[in-house]
C-alpha cells in the first residue's frame, strides 16, 4: 500500500482486493466460528466418554476387590473389560482394565490370554509408566510359561526408571529360572540398593537372596 502514488489509488486496490478475497475471509470466519462451536463440543464428547470410561473401569475394580471370584464371574469380568476396549479403547482406563485381566487371565491359567491383554498395552500405550508396567507383567507372564530368555528379552525394553528395582527383581527371577544364580544374586542385589535409593518396599527380595545363600551352604 505504501508505494501506491494516491488515495484513489489506495482506495482501488483495497476495492480490488476485497472483490477477490472477500469472500473468502467471510467463509473463513464463518468456518473458524464453526470450528470453535466443533472444538467445545468434541470436548465436551470427550468428556463423556472419559467419565464413561471411569465409570466402567470403577466397576470392574470393585468387582475384582474379592480375590476369590468364582470362574462365572471372571468371565464376566473379563467380558466388560473387552466392552470398555471396544468402546474406550486407547483411554487410560482401558489399559488399566487389561493389565487387570491378564491378572484374572493367569488365575484362569490363561497364560496366552493374560499375553495377549499385556501385549496390547506394551504395544499400543502412549503411557512409558504404564507399558513398563505391561513388559514387567509379560516378563512374568513369560516366566509362569518356562520361558525366561524371552523375559530377559522384554526386561531390555526401555521400562521407566521409576520400576528400576522391579525390572531387577524380576531380571534374578528368570537367571534362577536359567540356573545361573550367580547372575541372580546380582540382580536380587541390585534390585535391594535400587529400592531403598527410590525409598520403595520391595517385599520377598532378601528372602530370595536368603534362600539361595542357604542352598549354596548345603553344595
Amino acid at each position: 500500500m505504501a508505494e501506491l502514488r494516491s488515495d484513489e489509488e489506495q482506495l482501488d486496490a483495497v476495492k480490488r482486493w476485497w472483490k477477490e478475497n472477500g469472500i473468502s475471509l467471510v467463509a473463513g470466519a464463518v468456518l473458524a466460528g464453526a470450528g470453535v462451536f466443533g472444538w467445545h463440543a468434541w470436548q465436551n464428547y470427550q468428556q463423556g466418554q472419559s467419565e464413561s470410561a471411569s465409570m466402567r473401569y470403577q466397576q470392574i475394580v470393585n468387582m475384582t476387590t474379592n480375590n476369590e471370584l468364582a470362574d462365572d464371574d471372571v468371565a464376566s469380568v473379563r467380558e466388560m473389560v473387552s466392552e470398555l476396549n471396544d468402546e474406550h479403547g486407547n483411554t487410560l482406563y482401558a489399559e488399566l482394565a487389561l493389565l487387570l485381566d491378564a491378572r484374572l487371565a493367569v488365575q484362569q491359567d490363561d497364560l496366552e490370554g493374560a499375553k495377549a491383554s499385556l501385549e496390547s498395552v506394551a504395544n499400543d500405550s502412549s503411557r512409558r509408566y504404564v507399558q513398563s508396567l505391561a513388559w514387567l507383567r509379560l516378563a512374568r507372564v513369560e516366566l509362569a510359561d518356562g520361558n525366561p530368555d524371552e523375559a530377559l528379552a522384554l526386561l531390555e525394553k526401555p521400562i521407566s526408571d521409576a520400576l528400576a528395582a522391579q525390572r531387577a527383581n524380576v531380571r534374578g527371577d528368570a537367571f534362577v529360572a536359567k540356573g545361573d544364580t550367580d547372575a541372580a544374586r546380582d540382580a536380587w542385589e541390585n534390585a535391594m540398593e535400587l529400592a531403598q535409593t527410590q525409598d520403595q518396599p520391595l517385599y520377598g527380595v532378601q528372602f530370595k537372596l536368603d534362600d539361595l545363600g542357604a542352598e549354596e551352604a548345603t553344595q
